[in-house]
């Protein structure tokens, strides 16, 4: 192969990344401005026995949780395909926008989940949501109530772009942050994980490949896109399914 033709193949590369980061920022900036304006009630998801897929059986408990400056509604394609499934679809409301520490909102979830008295359940967590999600399995009452973990494209080993932010929320995901370091060296719940991640992810150009988990690469590019693609929704009924 020329020199050209590695030349072209690269240029090709860089230009479907941009075409895919420009998608991702579109679906993202949708979604913000939908789940604005067009709010749900999330009980409407706590009952799923009125949705005409759902089986007879009762389903483990799934628990949505959601990255930074996302508020659940950004889920909602998730939540709504879930909970059609029969599966009883929990949001934990004092999250917000997610902007505080890992180990509070970890604090937060473990709180709802004991509130509700849930067990079995398996949180299923995008971006940020996948580090709390694993701070909680490592809490005495997540770790017994939570089964499984599904994070969709989470920055277990950081992101080298946080470094280049101010705001703490952002900062914290850096690679060198000492919390971020303590979380990645806690392997003992990684085999209750299962980590789903973009074949490229802008925000994430280290990738999501979690040790020790059960790792799985969507085809689909972006960060934020993957929570509308039908091939997670495909992953997640997959590893909904699966045996304890």
């Amino acid at each position: 192969m020329t020199f050209a033709h590695l030349t072209f193949a690269h240029l090709r590369r860089r230009l479907t990344q941009a075409r895919a980061w420009a998608a991702d920022y579109a679906y993202v900036g949708y979604w913000q401005v939908h789940g604005f304006l067009f709010r749900r009630d999330p009980s409407a998801y706590l009952a799923p026995s009125n949705a005409p897929d759902a089986p007879d059986v009762p389903r483990r408990p799934v628990v949505l949780v959601p990255g930074v400056y996302e508020t659940w509604q950004f889920l909602r394609p998730l939540a709504e395909a879930l909970s059609a499934r029969g599966y009883p679809v929990h949001t934990v409301a004092p999250l917000g926008y997610n902007r505080g520490r890992v180990d509070r909102m970890a604090l937060l979830v473990q709180q709802y989940l004991v509130e509700k008295d849930l067990s079995g359940a398996v949180v299923v967590a995008h971006s940020k949501g996948g580090l709390i999600g694993k701070q909680l399995m490592l809490l005495p009452e997540g770790g017994r109530r939570v089964e499984h973990m599904i994070a969709v494209n989470t920055p277990f080993s950081g992101s080298v772009y946080a470094n280049f932010f101010i705001l703490p929320s952002v900062r914290a995901f850096a690679p060198r942050n000492k919390f971020l370091r303590r979380l990645q060296e806690s392997r003992d719940v990684n085999a209750r994980i299962t980590s789903v991640y973009s074949s490229f992810d802008p925000h994430i150009p280290g990738g999501s490949n979690l040790p020790g988990a059960r790792n799985i690469q969507l085809e689909t590019m972006g960060h934020f896109r993957p929570i509308g693609d039908p091939r997670l929704l495909a992953v997640l009924e997959q590893e909904l399914e699966r045996e304890p």
